[in-house]
């Protein structure tokens, strides 16, 4: 009489740690690509296990091929969309009253935007008196380097500025920058100074400035602005206003972010 020893229970949490590890190697080049090679270096794995592990990747649309190279696929794009709606209303919740005390103060347009690959989406936007034409809407995009906010946002974000400068960068206007040297020059001066300008580089005849909402680890989370008519916007008059708004609102984000305290049980 034959015995059969039954094979061990499979424990697919190595193959979980792969594919995590392989995926996490993308970094900032989810969309542009990355080499096998490149994968299994960063994952610290051989690259016949980088090109097992993607290929089940791929089936499940986890990772897409593109000639050479991989990139994140549709499913995790799916994902990372519901992730992100769930963050853009945390983020509009925590800064409305903020951008309703910028509006009563400067009675202008005002913006809370944020950055989403080298675009900026707005979140949330109160139309002032003197309102003119305006490219911007809620839940709208538009190319980060043509607009105030996203200029300002583009500034403390490296890897979206370096892939903002390397894409094509379109004129909406005769003032929009297109040069990438300009642009890397303009983001520097505004982590210098700490504040953006859109000078008609969006629309003709509109004028806006920005500054970034940085939360408690120091990243420039969103932006808040004032736009108006081009030559009407008193940028100096505002300019403190804004400053202090967004501070305000920095504040807000510190706190939010900050760790909650472990419950002390030593006296139950």
């Amino acid at each position: 009489m034959s015995t059969t020893i039954a094979a061990p229970p499979r424990d697919d949490r190595a193959a979980v740690d792969k594919a995590i590890s392989l995926l996490t190697a993308f970094g900032e080049q989810g969309s542009t690509g990355v080499g096998v090679s490149e994968l299994a270096r960063r994952a610290r794995l051989s690259k016949s296990t980088a090109f097992r592990v993607l290929a089940h990747l791929e089936r499940n649309e986890m990772v897409e091929r593109v000639g050479t190279r991989y990139r994140l696929g549709t499913t995790l794009h799916r994902i990372g969309r519901a992730a992100y709606l769930s963050e853009h209303e945390r983020v509009r919740d925590a800064m409305l009253p903020y951008l309703a005390d910028l509006f009563e103060i400067t009675r202008h347009t005002v913006h809370l935007a944020v950055l989403q690959g080298t675009d900026v989406v707005y979140l949330a936007k109160l139309y002032g008196h003197r309102s003119v034409p305006s490219p911007s809407r809620i839940g709208g995009r538009l190319p980060a380097h043509c607009t105030a906010v996203g200029k300002a946002l583009l500034a403390y974000q490296p890897f979206a500025a370096a892939e903002a400068a390397a894409a094509p960068l379109n004129a909406r206007t005769s003032g929009t920058i297109t040069d990438p040297h300009r642009l890397t020059a303009e983001l520097a001066r505004i982590r210098e100074q700490g504040v953006s300008y859109d000078h008609q580089e969006s629309q003709p005849g509109l004028a806006c400035l920005a500054v970034p909402v940085f939360d408690a680890r120091n990243r420039a989370v969103a932006a808040l602005s004032v736009a108006g008519p081009s030559g009407g916007l008193d940028t100096r008059a505002i300019e403190p206003v804004l400053r202090r708004v967004c501070a305000a609102a920095t504040q807000r984000f510190a706190r939010l972010d900050a760790p909650r305290p472990v419950p002390d049980d030593s006296f139950r």
